[in-house]
């Protein structure tokens, strides 16, 4: 009995209900279908500090919720991306000076996997596809001070983008965001959305080095 409450726990944690989550900048058209979100994103909106442009800006819309500890997050995203740097993806933000966002960002007629590291000043890295895809799946997992990011078109083989620091020990916003800065907004799909607790990897690596002790 207690083996099988244990089990639907363990299950229910994997899946973050899109509907009891909180909006930072909500947009003015959405709507959640099951654990879909449809967005049209806002126009005139992103999340980026200070380096190379020499601005800030902290509007984009976010819908997030509030997430401590060691976890595992993924989602399912795809837009009808139409203007230079409309993009989609996952964000995970401590608040406006240290926030990561990762997904597909549509620059120059192409797309490419992105990821926007913020701690006081942005920087930004890109892998270009070769050509447009329907969608693909964003996942970010972090470890103590780290998270990792990686793609995958088809959520079996995923590819790591980006290991990047973030504060750790300190509980962190977690969801999807979109952003069009130079347009008049466009449609994004998320599809999917999990967050999946981890066991704390330090206590983890404490427990095997005292039980191999006591061997």
């Amino acid at each position: 009995m207690a083996g099988g409450l244990m089990a639907a726990v363990s299950c229910t944690c994997m899946a973050q209900s899109m509907e009891r989550m909180q909006w930072f900048n909500e947009p003015e058209q959405w709507e959640i279908k099951g654990n879909s979100l449809l967005m049209n994103v806002t126009p005139q909106t992103d999340y980026w500090r200070i380096s190379h442009y020499g601005f800030t800006v902290d509007d984009a819309p976010f819908l997030y919720a509030l997430r401590g500890g060691e976890f595992e997050v993924k989602v399912k995203i795809s837009g009808d991306y139409k203007t230079r740097f409309d993009q989609s993806g996952l964000m995970l933000r401590i608040d406006h000076e240290n926030y990561i966002k990762a997904g597909i960002e549509f620059v120059d007629g192409k797309y490419n996997l992105s990821v926007v590291v913020t701690h006081h000043t942005s920087d930004w890295s890109v892998i270009p596809l070769d050509t447009p895809v329907p969608s693909v799946w964003i996942k970010a997992v972090r470890r103590l001070d780290a998270v990792e990011i990686f793609y995958s078109f088809d959520d079996k083989e995923y590819t790591m983008m980006r290991n990047a620091w973030l504060q750790d020990n300190h509980p962190v916003m977690v969801g999807v965001m979109g952003a069009c800065p130079d347009g008049n907004g466009f449609n994004a799909k998320f599809e999917n959305f999990s967050i999946k607790h981890l066991p704390d990897l330090r206590r983890v690596q404490w427990l095997k080095k005292n039980s191999e002790g006591n061997d």
